[in-house]
């Protein structure tokens, strides 16, 4: 007769599997379009811009994909708020443009790059994954990029970030989403006692993705209970 799992590995592996999202199909369709849309319009503008060819630089970069995700599909998440796609953005490739210059070794280069960002972004609250990208497109895009030195911090990074910033609000707003995100008030106190279903209700009642998980939000109401 075979003995049962140990439970704790088990629950290592269902960890590689997230749980379903309290959202609906609609949802997911709005931020894969408005991402989509975001994209194409920055791209536009950008090109407009930057006059495609003239400079030799991209007119759009790669981390933008990245940031579209954060910006249409989980917009209430703290990484996907104004301030942290701007600065974000705008601080790595400041300091992957500095690491490459001052850097031979492009893997050094790279890593200074990546955890220098990572601290200033941390330190001046706009921590934003994409902008991890940003840094490494600042040290290994090509002699391009590198002969445009600090011009590529400004054309296209900042360029960029700005549009899709700007799309982002337009798009959020116009489909019933508060971008910049704002929390959602609350009309009466929360009763003593909540079942783990009171937590999947009221996230599925929010309608947008959340960058917190129902388990998580329930350890956290507990820890709370227990510090007051």
């Amino acid at each position: 007769m075979t003995e049962p799992k140990n439970p704790d590995v088990r629950s290592f592996w269902a960890a590689f599997v997230p749980p379903p999202p309290a959202i609906g199909w609609g949802e997911r369709v709005r931020g894969a379009l408005g991402a989509a849309l975001g994209i194409v319009l920055i791209g536009f503008v950008s090109a407009w811009w930057m006059g495609v060819g003239s400079s030799g630089l991209p007119f759009l970069i790669a981390p933008m994909g990245a940031s579209a995700v954060l910006l249409f599909a989980v917009p209430a998440s703290p990484l996907a708020q104004p301030w942290p796609i701007v600065g974000g953005n705008l601080i790595a490739a400041l300091i992957g443009v500095t690491a490459a210059r001052t850097i031979a070794d492009p893997v050094t280069a790279s890593a200074i790059a990546l955890g220098l960002s990572i601290a200033a972004m941390s330190a001046l609250r706009c921590v934003h994954p994409p902008s991890g990208a940003v840094a490494l497109t600042a040290v290994l895009g090509g002699g391009r990029i590198a002969a445009a030195g600090y011009g590529f911090v400004l054309e296209p990074v900042l360029l960029n970030s700005l549009l899709l910033m700007i799309v982002a609000i337009a798009f959020n707003t116009a489909t019933g989403h508060s971008y910049p995100h704002r929390a959602h008030a609350t009309a009466k106190p929360a009763p003593d006692a909540l079942t783990p279903a009171d937590f999947d209700a009221v996230l599925a009642e929010y309608g947008e993705t959340l960058d917190i998980d129902a388990a998580d939000l329930r350890a956290l109401y507990e820890d709370l209970r227990r510090r007051a």
